[in-house]
């Protein structure tokens, strides 16, 4: 079992960048595919990024392809999300997930999720 504690969230005004953190526990952390998911008030969560347990294939929505960039370091056992030219509609609390399956990388199958952090990106 792996535990998930996001860091990284707060105010930003549009344009402008942030990024996320997800520390997990545990030493197979790179036996993990991680993703990062996100929910908007009113909204059901969807799918933002994805990275294979080695990080070497990434997966990402259509939302966040070109602005947005998952990593990981396996050493420190962090999951990142880099999240540049924000808009308002990036406004949704983020989780980050992780599921078996050490070579993949998309939107399903996630077994553990931390609690999120809010991101706010005013107009």
């Amino acid at each position: 079992q792996v535990q998930l504690v996001e860091s990284g969230g707060g105010l930003v005004q549009a344009g402008g960048s942030l990024r996320l953190s997800c520390a997990a526990s545990g030493r197979t952390f790179s036996s993990y595919a991680m993703g990062w998911f996100r929910q908007a008030p009113g909204k059901e969560r969807e799918f933002v990024a994805a990275i294979s347990g080695r990080g070497g294939t990434t997966y990402y929505a259509d939302s966040a392809k070109g602005r947005f960039t998952i990593s990981r370091d396996n050493a420190k056992n962090t999951v990142y999300l880099q999240m540049n030219s924000l808009k308002p509609e990036d406004t949704a609390v983020y989780y980050c997930a992780a599921r078996n399956g050490l070579g993949y990388a998309g939107p399903r199958g996630y077994d553990y999720w931390g609690q999120g952090t809010q991101v706010t990106v005013s107009s």
